[in-house]
């Protein structure tokens, strides 16, 4: 019997393997913890320390740990704070940004390749599908 509950937790269950299968596909030689980080650096630009453990949901040691490993491969840049000299900011660097596109190009090839093979039906209901999901995002 369908019911809204069961076609909830379909959906998420779905949606959570989706996402890990896409995070697998490129970790560009980062943890997932890095990655994360990058990626929030690329999507919201520079901040503080204390922006990047707050976004990520973790504790300011574990941020600041995670940008010094990122520092060190040369995708985030750190810089004294000028208004708190006791901070720093942190940025993506040019390597940073140029990875983290390179990571976009190859999970969204992943996920082209995976609808290529859907024949023209299941493709149409897929995008279908996608307006949905789309849509209910929107209502919130």
């Amino acid at each position: 019997m369908l019911t809204t509950a069961s076609t909830a937790d379909r959906l998420r269950v779905a949606i959570g393997r989706l996402a890990r299968k896409l995070r697998q596909q490129s970790l560009g030689g980062l943890t997932p913890s890095q990655a994360s980080v990058l990626s929030t650096l690329d999507r919201h630009g520079p901040m503080a320390m204390s922006q990047v453990a707050d976004h990520e949901s973790i504790s300011k040691p574990s941020a600041t740990g995670i940008v010094g490993r990122l520092v060190a491969k040369g995708l985030v840049s750190r810089s004294p704070d000028v208004v708190d000299k006791r901070s720093f900011i942190v940025e993506i660097s040019p390597s940073g940004r140029e990875l983290t596109d390179q990571r976009r190009r190859e999970r969204t090839a992943y996920l082209a390749r995976r609808i290529g093979s859907l024949g023209e039906e299941d493709h149409q209901a897929l995008e279908r599908a996608i307006e949905l999901f789309e849509n209910m995002i929107e209502e919130q």
